[in-house]
C-alpha cells in the first residue's frame, strides 16, 4: 500500500491488534482503488446515553484523486463498527469504479 495511514483513538485505549486489522483492511481497499492517497481511521466513543449503553464509532476517511470518501458506522462493539465501516467503504469504492468504467465506455460508443 502506497498511501499514508493514520489511526486515531479518541476516548479509547490504543489496541495493537485493532491496528493490525485496520492495516490489513486498508490494504484490501487499495485493491479496489489505486487512487487512494491518504487514509485516516478515527475510533471513538461519542455517545453518553445511559439507556442505550456504550456505543463506539468507526470513521474512515479516504483521500482519493478526484473525490474524498468518508464512511461512519456505530455499534456496541468497536470491532463490529470497524468491520461494518470497511464493508461500506468497499461498496462505495466498487460503486465509484463501476461508474468510472461506465462513463469511459459511453464516451467511446
Amino acid at each position: 500500500m502506497h498511501s499514508a495511514v493514520d489511526v486515531v483513538y479518541r476516548d479509547l485505549d490504543t489496541s495493537p491488534a485493532l491496528n493490525d486489522i485496520i492495516v490489513k483492511k486498508l490494504e484490501k481497499l487499495s485493491r479496489f482503488s489505486h487512487h487512494i492517497q491518504r487514509s485516516r481511521v478515527v475510533l471513538d466513543s461519542p455517545h453518553k446515553h445511559k439507556h442505550k449503553g456504550k456505543l463506539y464509532r468507526a470513521s474512515i476517511e479516504l483521500d482519493l484523486k478526484g473525490a474524498p470518501v468518508t464512511v461512519t458506522q456505530d455499534d456496541t462493539s468497536i470491532h463490529v463498527a470497524v468491520r461494518d465501516a470497511f464493508n461500506a467503504a468497499e461498496r462505495k469504492l466498487k460503486e465509484m469504479a463501476s461508474r468510472r468504467r461506465n462513463t469511459r465506455h459511453q464516451e467511446y460508443q
